[in-house]
């Protein structure tokens, strides 16, 4: 996962006060070590620790909470019952999903998310798996305090963007000084394929740009969504719902075809190579990248060694920087990258990261992106 400093902007919290946390799981054992993993981290600070979704809510009555971890299934109250409820009881809440890695619960986070949740963490199965898992530490402490700082308010309401399905206003990443973007002249060459890179808050935003553009554009789309297995298949299968191209995790060997949509499955990089005439997907496992395996980096250089110019890459919301040396060789190579603008990403992390490097010809609210990458595609060649 991203390096804690280049996620949250700091170790610290705003002003010196530590992020304030609440877990909410139905066991004991699993709300003890998840404070205990949170609290190993001097900025962050667990304010309240209950078994439900009912004692959540109350217990925003008593605390200043900024970030809720909610477990699923939950008696009393189950997690996605709760989460309209805690939303509309403290506007500016973020809330992290928390399940185990079954397909009943990836498919209630990302129905979650799409209600309003800000992100996801698969939770390791049993305690002893969670006492060991430096990995799963390391994304809940990342996550935790990006989102922290992102409630944090430093901007109008009339700026923050807003989830797709509840149209409620979403906070937005905390502003650090203004940081210059200055941007660089399209390609000419008409794109042939393109490629979007995505990781917290990213499934919102992948279905607001497709459902705009995929269906019209007709090339090649690959995506890299930072997201564990299972968790893919079930991104898949609701992004092919939504904008009916046919869309599924990419497979070993594949030809990549027009309109069709390429998900990066959970555990694996995605890239591509060429086979003759034609270009197909290749999966690996190599070490992560960015902390991150599926990883958005390895997938931009693969396609900029084949595409160059004719290559159109996005970069969506997300923790980190993944995205930005890819992008950078995606430049080299003479292709185009579009960055999602800072009001309207959960967090300014990916896009920031290659929007100020001066590698982007655009960078736009999510709701443009779609109708640019459609001008892009369909302008005329003459």
């Amino acid at each position: 996962m991203p390096d804690p400093k280049s996620a949250s902007g700091g170790t610290d919290g705003s002003a010196g006060e530590p992020y304030r946390v609440m877990v909410v799981d139905d066991s004991a054992v699993i709300r003890g070590l998840l404070t205990r993993s949170l609290e190993k981290d001097p900025a962050v600070q667990v304010v309240a620790s209950v078994s439900n979704g009912e004692l959540a809510i109350k217990a925003l009555e008593r605390h200043d909470i900024e970030v809720v971890i909610l477990d699923i299934e939950m008696p009393v109250m189950d997690g996605l019952t709760a989460l309209p409820k805690l939303l509309a009881a403290q506007q500016g809440l973020q809330v992290i999903m928390a399940s185990t890695l079954t397909r009943k619960n990836a498919e209630v986070s990302l129905r979650a998310l799409q209600a309003g949740a800000a992100d996801y963490i698969p939770k390791p199965s049993s305690s002893s798996e969670l006492t060991s898992a430096d990995v799963f530490q390391r994304e809940l402490l990342d996550k935790v305090k990006a989102l922290a700082k992102a409630s944090r308010p430093n901007r109008p309401a009339s700026t923050r963007p807003r989830s797709l399905d509840s149209r409620r206003p979403l906070p937005p990443v905390n502003l650090a000084p203004k940081r210059t973007i200055t941007l660089r002249k399209a390609s000419a060459a008409l794109p042939r394929i393109i490629a979007i890179g995505s990781s917290t808050g990213g499934p919102q935003a992948l279905l607001e740009v497709l459902r705009d553009m995929a269906a019209r554009v007709k090339l090649p789309i690959l995506i890299t969504q930072h997201m564990p297995a299972t968790f893919t298949t079930l991104l898949a299968e609701h992004i092919e719902r939504a904008t009916g191209v046919p869309c599924a995790e990419g497979k070993d060997g594949e030809v990549v075809h027009a309109g069709r949509i390429y998900l990066a499955p959970g555990n694996y990089h995605m890239i591509v190579e060429s086979q003759g005439a034609s270009t197909v997907v290749r999966l690996n496992q190599n070490p992560p990248e960015n902390f991150c395996r599926p990883s958005v980096d390895p997938m931009l250089r693969s396609l900029a060694r084949i595409y160059g110019s004719s290559l159109l890459t996005v970069i969506l919301t997300g923790m980190g920087s993944d995205g930005q040396k890819g992008s950078m060789e995606v430049v080299e190579a003479g292709g185009t990258v579009i960055a999602q603008d800072e009001a309207t990403s959960v967090v300014w992390g990916m896009p920031g990261a290659v929007a100020t490097s001066g590698l982007c010809s655009a960078v736009l609210p999510i709701q443009e992106i779609g109708p640019s990458v459609r001008k892009l595609v369909m302008r005329s060649a003459a």
